[in-house]
């Protein structure tokens, strides 16, 4: 049997103990509080503080923008600094990327009729002229082209070249109100996930100089393309590919880094129910084709004389039963056509031999081949060529002439 008082006892010291701690804890919360007060405009005048503490009376902001009229100054205004590195690469080039208008026809009665309406870039202002990089098809049949500048105003361009395998022609027209020329960057150094802006006229001039953003879905791309139009793919563009919207007239218009420079010429673009997919040629590309097209007005490219396909593109059984190839052949560029008295015809080569490294280089695909004979060698150049021929390994030598289409 217990005892009342021992009961009690323990609750009146819980009773004591309670009281002291709320007390305690009020003592506490005052003490934090005051803390608080007193520290905080010291903090703030530190600079460790997120915000201004400003005193009561006075306005929360103060500054005022040069650019903003007096009149809309309103006690005090707010000092906004943007500082977008897109922006700063817009403002560097936006005015160079022009309207390209392919006109077609004309008379008394009618106005011209604007056909093939696209974008175009300044590359380059000489001797009192600017010079123009588009699409070739941008300019195709014209009679006449006009340019449209960034004041709105329309002068006369000269077609000085125009090459049909890189989608690519040079125009060149006053530079007496060309006010902005855009650099070229390197598209070599590009990596896959780095900002790209397009700049250009999508949808007609209606629309100039619109500007998307996205990303380099990819570096190298090849695109089959007809280009004599008869149903059939003659040639594989090499491009970049990006997700930034590219649009009908977009075409020859700039896509760019983040630094300003034009990394690619916009060309193409998945129609129908894709989207998020454009293509723009590598500036690494189009430099060599734009400089040949502004000196010969022609691209001057050396040439073997064949018709080639990837081995990677033919059905294995072929490798063994057609080819011939030993196993550990899985790679390389097949020949399946060699032009009469072309220079591949000349040093050897046949039908269905396996090219696999040119003057020592291997060579894995079409993309492979084509690289390393329009950026590494030159007409008259001797090319060095290491193939199979019925599971033979063979090396002949070359002498590359210009190329005729």
């Amino acid at each position: 049997m217990g005892y009342y008082d021992e009961h009690y006892q323990t609750e009146s010291r819980k009773e004591k103990n309670t009281v002291k701690s709320i007390g305690v804890a009020f003592f506490s919360s005052v003490v934090g509080a005051l803390l608080v007060i007193f520290s905080v405009p010291f903090l703030s005048n530190a600079g460790l503080l997120p915000y201004e503490v400003v005193p009561k009376g006075q306005s929360s902001v103060s500054i005022t923008p040069d650019s903003q009229p007096a009149s809309s100054q309103v006690g005090s205004t707010l000092n906004v600094t943007v500082n977008s590195d897109i922006i700063d690469a817009v403002e560097r080039v936006s005015n160079a990327v022009v309207g390209v208008i392919n006109i077609q026809e004309s008379n008394f009665w009618s106005q011209a009729s604007g056909e093939g309406t696209g974008s175009g870039v300044v590359y380059k202002k000489s001797n009192d002229h600017a010079y123009i990089v588009t699409n070739h098809h941008v300019i195709e049949g014209a009679r006449q082209i006009e340019i449209s500048l960034s004041d709105g105003s329309r002068v006369p361009a000269e077609l000085l070249g125009t090459d049909v395998i890189t989608d690519l022609a040079v125009l060149k027209i006053s530079a007496k109100d060309v006010d902005t020329v855009a650099e070229f960057g390197n598209s070599e150094l590009l990596r896959v996930g780095e900002p790209a802006i397009a700049i250009g006229n999508p949808l007609g001039l209606q629309f100039s100089r619109t500007v998307t953003q996205g990303i380099i879905s990819a570096t190298e791309r090849s695109v089959p393309v007809d280009l004599n139009k008869d149903g059939r793919v003659d040639w594989e563009a090499e491009v970049l590919q990006t997700d930034a919207a590219i649009n009908p007239g977009n075409s020859g218009g700039a896509l760019i880094n983040i630094h300003g420079q034009v990394i690619g010429i916009n060309s193409m673009k998945i129609a129908g129910s894709v989207e998020g997919i454009g293509f723009s040629i590598p500036s690494a590309i189009a430099i060599p084709v734009i400089n040949d097209l502004e000196t010969y007005g022609e691209v001057q490219r050396p040439q073997m004389g064949v018709v080639i396909r990837s081995l990677s593109e033919i059905p294995s059984f072929h490798w063994k039963e057609t080819f011939n190839l030993p196993d550990e052949v899985k790679t390389g560029v097949i020949l399946e056509r060699v032009e009469p008295m072309s220079p591949a015809d000349r040093a050897g080569l046949e039908q269905y031999d396996v090219i696999v490294s040119l003057d020592g280089v291997a060579i894995q695909d079409t993309h492979d081949l084509r690289k390393h004979l329009y950026t590494k060698k030159k007409i008259g150049d001797e090319l060095e060529v290491t193939f199979y021929r019925n599971g033979k390994k063979e090396t002949t030598i070359l002498t590359l002439i210009k190329q005729a289409l």
